[in-house]
Order: C-alpha cells, then sequence, then structure tokens
C-alpha cells in the first residue's frame, strides 16, 4: 500500500416536480415549491452558461442547489447530469424543454479531472497534527 489517501463525494439533487406552474394549476406551499425548484434550474442554467463561456464570474452563490454544487461543476470534478423525459404526450414542452437544458450542460468542458488524494508526506503531517491536538486537550483538562 503507497500511503495515499484518496478522497471524493457525490451529489444527487433530485429537481423533480420542475414543471409549467400555471399548467400544473398548484397552488400554496406546492406553489411556492414549484417555484424555488425552477428558480434553481434557471440559476444552475446561469451557472452552465458562464462555465460554458469560460466567464471570470461564476453565480454560484445565486442558488443554495449551485452553492452546493460548486466543488462538482470546477475544474477537478466529473459531472454527470441524469434527465428524466415523460412518456405522456401532453409532456412535450417539459421534455423539449429538459432536453434543451441537457444540451446546455453537455456544452460545458470543466477540464480534466485530477485524482484528489494526499501524498504520504501529507499523511503523517495530518497525523502529527492530530497528536498535537490531543495532547493540547489532554493538557487544557489538567
Amino acid at each position: 500500500m503507497s500511503g495515499t489517501i484518496l478522497r471524493g463525494c457525490m451529489h444527487l439533487v433530485d429537481q423533480a416536480d420542475s414543471e409549467r406552474v400555471d399548467k400544473s394549476k398548484v397552488n400554496g406551499d406546492r406553489l411556492k415549491e414549484a417555484q424555488h425548484i425552477n428558480r434553481s434550474l434557471s440559476v444552475l442554467g446561469d451557472v452552465i452558461s458562464a462555465l460554458a463561456q469560460k466567464s471570470p464570474h461564476v453565480p454560484y452563490k445565486n442558488s443554495k442547489v449551485t452553492k452546493l454544487l460548486q466543488d462538482s461543476l470546477e475544474g477537478q470534478a466529473k459531472t454527470l447530469m441524469f434527465v428524466h423525459i415523460s412518456p405522456e404526450p401532453d409532456a412535450d414542452g417539459e421534455t423539449i424543454s429538459i432536453v434543451k437544458f441537457a444540451e446546455r450542460f453537455a456544452t460545458v468542458e470543466l477540464g480534466a479531472a485530477r485524482v484528489n488524494k494526499d501524498s504520504a508526506d501529507v499523511k503523517e503531517l495530518k497525523e502529527q497534527i492530530g497528536t498535537l491536538k490531543a495532547a493540547l486537550a489532554r493538557k487544557e483538562e489538567n
């Protein structure tokens, strides 16, 4: 074993109910939820556009979803988007919309993903820090 530690993370974000509010005829809390989901998708679209254009400013902070996904959308990540398309004939508008959204996402080139790993030296230093913190805590207890 080389002593190398590999790190990674996975985010699964379900944007279900991202539909046209006027068509769904929801109200109350469901209306608010649908509006928030649609706003999150809109901001995600803005982030995707900024990344595709290699803009110096990417609006990650405009949504909790994009803040959460920032690490997954930057250069050291591999990102996949799965879309579910309804087979219902009356959902063709939503189907076209999500396919266009996914096409925009597919144009983004994040660059080559790199392995997130700590060398044996970094691992040893982290262990030393842990040992020193424990010793300091013991000393403060006495």
